[in-house]
This record gives C-alpha cells, sequence and structure tokens, in this order.
C-alpha cells in the first residue's frame, strides 16, 4: 500500500475546508435573503463584528440569528430556565424592575423560575408573572463587605443548585438584579457553557484586561494568556455545566482566602480564569450586558439587557 505524502494530505484537507467554508457561506447567504425582515430592521443585520470564537463558538450579536427560526427550534422541548438574582441590602430596591422588564423580554413563551437571594424577604416586590413563571426567595446573611457578598454568590448558586435548581430546571442564567431589561433575550442565548463579554473590554487588548495577575491567587492569568473579558453579571448555561463552574470557583476562593489572597475582582476573577480553562459554547456579545452611562456603538445595535446608573457609595455597605 502505496503512503500519500503529508503535503498532499494538507492539500485535501484544505480543499474541503474551502469547499465547506463557501458552502456554509453560501448556506447562510441564502437564509438570509429569504427571511423577511420588517422596515425598521433593516441596516440591522451585523455585518462588522467578529461572530465567532477562535475555538469556533457562536458569538451572539443582533442579525446573527433568525428569532423566529431559533425558537421554533427550542420552544417545543417544553424548557425551563433558571435564573438567579442577588437582591442583598439595599439592592433589593433595584430588584422590581428587574422582575417587571424580565416578564416583558427574557426567554418569553419559556418556563421560568426566579431565583431571589436576599437578606430583606419581606422587600421582596410582588410583581405580576406570567402563565408558567415562577418566584421563590431565599433567604442569605447579609454583609458589611459588598465583596463578601459577591464572592459568596458561587456558594449560594452551588448549594441551591444541588437542593433544588438540579430539579426543577434545563438552563440557568445567574444575573445581577441591578439591571433592566430593554429588548429580546431569548433562546439564541441557550448553549451548554454561555459566557458575556464585558462591555468595558470588549475593544480592548487582552494586555488591558483586568485579569487577576498575582501568581499567589488561583485566579491568576499570565499577561501572554486570555480570550476575551467576560463579565461576571451574566453566567449561563447546562444547570450541570454551571454547577461545576460554580463549585470550583467556589473551592479556589476558598483556597485563596486560606492564603490570606482576595482576586482583584473576586468571582468575576476567577469566572475569567475558570472559562480560560474551560472554553464557553456559546458567547454573547455586549448588547447582553450593557451599561446605562456608556452610549451605544457603531457594533451595539441593540441593548439587551443593561445595568443601572447607581450612586455605589449609597447602595454599597462599605464603599
Amino acid at each position: 500500500m502505496r503512503f500519500i505524502k503529508p503535503c498532499v494530505l494538507l492539500f485535501i484537507a484544505g480543499t474541503f475546508f474551502l469547499l465547506g467554508y463557501v458552502y456554509f457561506s453560501f448556506f447562510s447567504e441564502r437564509l438570509n435573503r429569504e427571511m423577511t425582515i420588517d422596515e425598521d430592521q433593516k441596516g440591522s443585520r451585523c455585518t462588522d463584528v467578529v461572530s465567532v470564537t477562535p475555538w469556533l463558538a457562536p458569538i451572539v450579536w443582533e442579525g446573527t440569528f433568525d428569532p423566529v427560526l431559533i425558537d421554533k427550534i427550542y420552544k417545543p422541548m417544553n424548557l425551563t430556565i433558571a435564573t438567579t438574582v442577588f437582591a442583598v441590602g439595599k439592592y433589593v430596591r433595584f430588584l422590581q424592575d428587574f422582575l417587571e422588564t424580565a416578564e416583558k423580554h427574557f426567554m418569553v413563551g419559556f418556563h421560568v423560575r426566579y431565583y431571589v437571594f436576599t437578606d430583606r424577604p419581606h422587600d421582596v416586590p410582588s410583581v405580576n408573572l406570567s402563565q408558567g413563571r415562577h418566584l421563590s426567595v431565599i433567604q442569605v446573611p447579609g454583609s458589611n463587605r459588598w465583596q463578601e457578598i459577591s464572592a459568596r454568590r458561587m456558594e449560594f448558586i452551588q448549594t441551591t443548585i444541588e437542593r433544588q435548581i438540579r430539579r426543577e430546571a434545563d438552563y440557568i442564567f445567574c444575573l445581577d438584579v441591578d439591571s433592566k431589561f430593554h429588548a429580546r433575550w431569548g433562546s439564541e442565548s441557550l448553549g451548554r457553557l454561555v459566557a458575556v463579554i464585558h462591555p468595558g473590554y470588549y475593544e480592548q487588548t487582552r494586555d488591558r484586561f483586568p485579569y487577576e495577575r498575582r501568581p499567589a491567587s488561583t485566579a491568576y492569568i499570565p499577561m501572554d494568556e486570555g480570550d476575551y473579558y467576560y463579565g461576571g453579571a451574566m453566567i449561563g448555561g447546562f444547570v450541570e455545566d454551571v454547577y461545576t463552574l460554580t463549585k470550583v470557583c467556589r473551592t479556589r476562593f476558598e483556597e485563596d482566602a486560606g492564603n490570606s489572597i482576595e482576586a482583584a475582582w473576586q468571582e468575576e476573577s476567577h469566572l475569567n480564569r475558570y472559562l480560560l480553562d474551560n472554553k464557553p459554547s456559546k458567547v454573547l456579545s455586549p448588547e447582553y450586558l450593557w451599561q446605562d452611562f456608556k452610549a451605544k456603538t457603531k457594533e451595539v445595535k441593540v441593548i439587551r439587557f443593561s445595568g443601572v446608573i447607581k450612586n455605589y457609595a449609597e447602595v454599597r455597605p462599605n464603599v
């Protein structure tokens, strides 16, 4: 039997890859041409952003998905989406707007279970929820340090998945309560492990990312490593995948604490370290984690979820 030279194998592989790429591009273009687009949507299709990661995970921007088509795929599955928020201390004031806007825009048409972690259960507002959507209140201790509240989120989510969520939901999104929904956040965001690009760093090079840079920390990322800077205000995916993430991050945080180290941005630093080693299967663009004080850019055509403007010195206990 004659062996094919490596250079020939590379040529054949390259040819098949090119043909596959051309076919995929043609199919995508044909699909886009055949989809009906409302007049107010014309010109909004995404053409000037990177829509796939180096490891071939999709990056979700406006114009990279057909909402009607993707809902037809996911809605018949009868999925339940868990949604966790922490409304500790004065942050409980943001809960009503969070829930009311979620009812308008977040996973509309799906079963949704909100899990509200708070030290003020009597201050949880009464919000009219759509059919198939439920709210559970889970009491947690308060703290005199916002950093501790932030750091313990992984622990509380992990234990609640163990006790309750894994029996009640298929997917989970862990979101910040001091935010509002402004537009559709739907089934296009579902994936095995989902992260969101931080709006403050999506235009920056990785040497500008605020990773934990001290080698003594388990969240350490060297200057020459890193893919994106992910926001800690959103963690999502299959319940069991997010469970593994929270368990690992909690263990690493506790290991750091035992060595008298606190990562630069608490759970966000550990999240970025975890996602460097365990690549997300889907990445959400900054449309899914904007900030109200920032103006829209040419890339961000739709703001779906955004942090509200607030006085941190007033709402955080130790600022």
